[in-house]
């Protein structure tokens, strides 16, 4: 096999702040190297504060010179308005927030932002298809699932592997833990809530950091069984008992809910909105705040469930990163 020189496009946040993504980067460029090519991340810092920087964005991709590689693979929004011969998308995720978020970030859209988001589906849909990018790979079925609803452009999942093999055995303790980036679009709000309803002897311990942690906080307020402990490294992740169960909100690439099965650990994972689009609820009259309550409950539920029979075997722990990805 001939060596080649792989050039990884990525995107970082200007504000410096890191995910499960930035992880997922660093691991594909290492892999890359295990394997005898010379692998480079090339990262361009983005800015999405508002319309005019997200074009700065498309821009600065665009303008890239990556004459010096053998192939290069794009990987999230905007990088795959790349210009090279040989361009491979690994998808993460395109601007979110003018694809399946548009609604919920913009509830009375103006015409403007109806042509902006004209706009970016056409450089997303025109820069991955044919002939500009060779193949797309997506790092999970629900990014696929936006990719054929949005762009009419067909993916192949390849979902991204473990970070490590760094398991060991012990006894589930009596926590839950919630790993992932704390944004208003991860429902971690739904968790909280869902507390009310645990009436098993569970804490709930928050890992990570994000925009959302003072309302969080302020909504777990008076419940002392649940615990923000920010950003924890994986040594010191290490150093605990596993937990009783895993929660999350469906991820793009399952990640955290694949780290936990190949440990042995109980996860619990739902889709955005997963009642509303249920076929027989839909057509019933039930308002959000009731679909909410309910979802509240069915979450303490399994909570409950999973302490009742966490002591039937021992589970397997992997110091998972605080910040994995949770879509």
């Amino acid at each position: 096999m001939s060596k080649l020189n792989i050039g990884v496009v990525t995107v970082r946040s200007a504000n410096g702040e890191t995910g499960g993504a930035e992880r997922f980067y660093e691991s594909l460029v290492d892999s890359f190297q295990r394997i005898g090519h010379a692998a480079t991340e090339i990262i361009v810092e983005a800015d999405e504060r508002d319309f005019d920087h997200i074009q700065r964005n498309y821009l600065a991709c665009y303008d890239l010179n990556l004459q010096e590689f053998d192939c290069v693979i794009s990987t999230k929004a905007p990088t795959w308005m790349v210009r090279h011969p040989r361009h491979v998308c690994y998808l993460v995720h395109t601007v979110r927030v003018f694809y399946d978020m548009f609604t919920t970030a913009f509830p009375q859209p103006t015409e403007e932002l109806f042509r902006q988001q004209e706009l970016v589906h056409s450089l997303d849909t025109g820069a991955l298809r044919a002939p500009r990018c060779k193949a797309i790979f997506s790092i999970g079925h629900e990014v696929a699932s936006r990719l054929r609803q949005y762009n009419s452009l067909e993916s192949e999942v390849l979902h991204p592997p473990l970070w490590t093999d760094d398991f060991y055995e012990g006894v589930a303790a009596d926590y839950i833990l919630m790993p992932g980036r704390l944004h208003p679009w991860k429902r971690v709000d739904l968790v909280v809530d869902a507390m009310r309803y645990v009436d098993a002897p569970l804490q709930l311990y928050i890992v990570g950091t994000g925009e959302a942690e003072s309302d969080l906080k302020s909504r777990a307020s008076g419940d002392g069984r649940i615990k923000f402990l920010g950003r924890i490294a994986d040594a010191e992740l290490k150093q605990s008992p596993p937990s009783a169960l895993v929660i999350e909100k469906q991820s793009r690439s399952g990640t955290v809910r694949t780290d936990r099965f190949a440990g042995h650990t109980r996860a619990l994972s739902w889709e955005r909105d997963i009642l509303v689009q249920n076929p027989v609820l839909r057509h019933c009259e039930i308002d959000e705040r009731s679909i909410w309550e309910w979802s509240a409950r069915l979450v303490a539920v399994a909570c409950c469930l999973c302490f009742r029979h966490r002591r039937i075997s021992s589970g397997r722990c992997f110091s998972s990163s605080a910040a994995a990805p949770t879509g």
